[in-house]
């Protein structure tokens, strides 16, 4: 079984686009419920949430700040889950609740081993 990763992007930038305190709540439950389901399968290997603070590098030596290059969608965070093919791991993100927002948008990518220990 493969490890991939599943980025979730979403505007985190235009104060329209923030949820209410309510609605986040909400959908932190949708999105433990989501990932709590993928636990419970025993492919859930890991995940972060990431600040919205960061610095982009360039080449040039040119560095900026913000992960927001030139887009309004954010990296918002990661997850890790193991799968059988990305046909599989791309049915897991389906049920990314952060596809209920309007543009948003998560990435599955298949893990490749660059650097082992």
């Amino acid at each position: 079984m493969d490890e991939y990763l599943i980025l979730m992007r979403l505007d985190l930038l235009t104060r329209e686009a923030q949820p209410s305190p309510e609605e986040m709540q909400g959908y932190m439950k949708m999105y433990n419920d989501w990932v709590g389901g993928i636990a419970a399968q025993d492919k859930f290997v890991g995940g972060k949430g990431l600040s919205t603070e960061g610095k982009v590098l360039k080449p040039g030596d040119v560095v900026t700040d913000g992960p927001f290059v030139e887009i309004k969608e954010s990296l918002a965070g990661f997850i890790i889950v193991k799968a059988g093919s990305l046909e599989e791991a791309t049915k897991m993100a389906a049920g990314c609740p952060i596809l209920l927002g309007e543009g948003n948008s998560v990435e599955v990518r298949k893990i490749a081993a660059v650097h082992e220990k």
